[in-house]
């Protein structure tokens, strides 16, 4: 009986370890990933960096695969604007991006709430006492669940939005983050990990 208890238990922490996720950014480089537009993203001191560039437009780095059911984790920091979000389930063509966009903001511009470019706008904010959860110039921890229908997202452990539309539901395509246009953008980021669902 223990040696079958046993070999339960170890099969439960293989089986866990295995749906833990995968890192989408190496720490390295940007390998997995596709730039879109002139604006800048690298790699320094394993962090990824985006930054505006000369032409000040929108420009976005995205996952060359598709992901539709997923759980992502992310880290970031923001510089001077800071200015920025993930894009969901998203399709690109040069710089303009049909999806949904988690907001990565500035103080008060309601970051962790669902934007929809180039269609219906703002979806959801978070609350205005939410909007505290920010820790702006500092490192936030950003988590992301998509799951059907359904998206929710959490700012340094608070949920923020809790979202469900049939068109996001019916979607697929791309992971993707993004600098808003204007210049003046920095934003660091790190430890991007997905688990598929």
């Amino acid at each position: 009986m223990k040696k079958i208890s046993l070999f339960a238990i170890l099969l439960s922490i293989t089986f866990t370890g295995c749906q833990s996720g995968k890192n989408l950014f190496n720490g390295k480089n940007l390998d997995g990933w596709q730039t879109y537009g002139t604006e800048k993203w690298y790699v320094e001191d394993g962090l990824l960096v985006s930054e505006s560039g000369p032409d000040k437009m929108y420009g976005y780095l995205a996952t060359k695969d598709n992901y539709k059911d997923f759980e992502i984790t992310l880290e970031f920091k923001q510089e001077a604007d800071g200015n920025s979000g993930v894009f969901i389930r998203s399709e690109i063509e040069g710089t303009k991006i049909a999806g949904w966009q988690i907001e990565v903001a500035p103080p008060n511009l309601h970051t962790g709430g669902i934007y929809e470019s180039y269609g219906r706008g703002w979806l959801i904010k978070p609350s205005p006492e939410k909007e505290a959860a920010l820790k702006y110039g500092e490192w936030n921890h950003l988590k992301i669940r998509v799951k059907g229908n359904q998206v929710t997202s959490w700012l340094n452990h608070v949920e923020m939005v809790d979202f469900s539309d049939d068109k996001i539901g019916a979607a697929n395509g791309k992971i993707a983050l993004q600098i808003h246009d204007g210049g003046g953008i920095k934003v660091y980021w790190r430890n991007i990990r997905l688990k598929t669902l």
